[in-house]
């Protein structure tokens, strides 16, 4: 049906099928994780990297156990025990909620990114067994040999995530270290990632265990439902009261979730990922 209105998570820089599927159908898609607010956050997208974030830990903490597969390290340690060491690439909404959940249990913590202004931040936000160091490829290198979990928190919105940790790096890593990549649903942080499901969440390469779901807050549906519900409700009201065109041109927040309109992409992001032809969202909406 031309003009079917879809309001949800998308995630199109991630998945070709996908977005030519919903082009042949000119489908009007506005995804949550493109929508902004006045401030240019991402508030639809906010709650559910908040119960990721903190989750990646729990998980991460729990694959770890040597039953599950992992070193049998505690990341808390124990008097007279040397904590476990979390490396987080990232220090948005993710990074920061696993930071604070990791530093919470004992955890000796690396946040890495590249921008120094958030870097400060979180170095004055979170606690002191959280150290921030900026990212590049040598000081992710040097970090993982000492790294029991690792958690790719990297976002770019809208936009396929670049890799940066190649599948030769892991090799410093300990064998049954494990690697959470939060960012798989935007093509993933970390190359030997691949989207996995809650019924087989695992695999293993080079002797790391990867844990690599792309919706970890389904886990929590009924935290996760509420939260979004809260964020989203008034958005769906508004388009449902006015429609998606009046809504689009009265909302400029809202016309930035707008990917797909008219059989073209109206999202730059998605169409530099696929090679595909880009449409403003001026060009389209009168």
């Amino acid at each position: 049906m031309p003009n079917l209105g879809l309001f949800t998570y998308l995630h199109l820089a991630a998945n070709k099928n996908l977005t030519c599927a919903l082009l042949k159908k000119k489908i009007v898609a506005i995804a949550y994780e493109t929508v902004e607010d006045s401030s240019g956050k991402l508030p639809l997208l906010t709650p559910m990297s908040e119960i990721a974030g903190r989750s990646s830990v729990i998980i991460g903490s729990f694959y770890l156990s040597k039953q599950s597969g992992g070193t049998g390290i505690f990341l808390g340690g124990v008097p007279g025990v040397a904590p476990g060491h979390v490396l987080i690439l990232g220090g948005g909404v993710v990074g920061t909620n696993a930071a604070k959940m990791a530093a919470g249990l004992g955890a000796e913590v690396t946040v890495m990114d590249i921008n120094v202004d958030r870097l400060r931040y979180l170095d004055d936000i979170l606690p002191k067994n959280v150290t921030t160091v900026y990212s590049n490829t040598y000081n992710i290198q040097k970090a993982l040999s000492s790294t029991d979990l690792l958690i790719g928190a990297v976002l770019i919105p809208g936009a396929k995530v670049p890799q940066l940790v190649t599948r030769g790096m892991l090799s410093s890593m300990r064998e049954g270290s494990v690697v959470m990549d939060v960012a798989v649903d935007q093509g993933g942080c970390i190359q030997t990632a691949r989207p996995t499901t809650h019924a087989h969440p695992t695999y293993k390469v080079e002797g790391i265990l990867h844990y690599c779901v792309p919706n970890i807050p389904a886990l929590y549906p009924r935290t996760s439902t509420v939260a979004l519900t809260n964020v989203t409700f008034p958005y769906a009201l508004k388009i449902a009261e006015l429609g998606y065109r009046k809504s689009l041109k009265k909302d400029s927040g809202l016309t930035k979730g707008l990917n797909l309109m008219e059989g073209k992409i109206t999202c730059k992001q998605v169409a530099e990922a696929h090679e595909m032809d880009w449409t403003s969202i001026e060009e389209i909406i009168e």
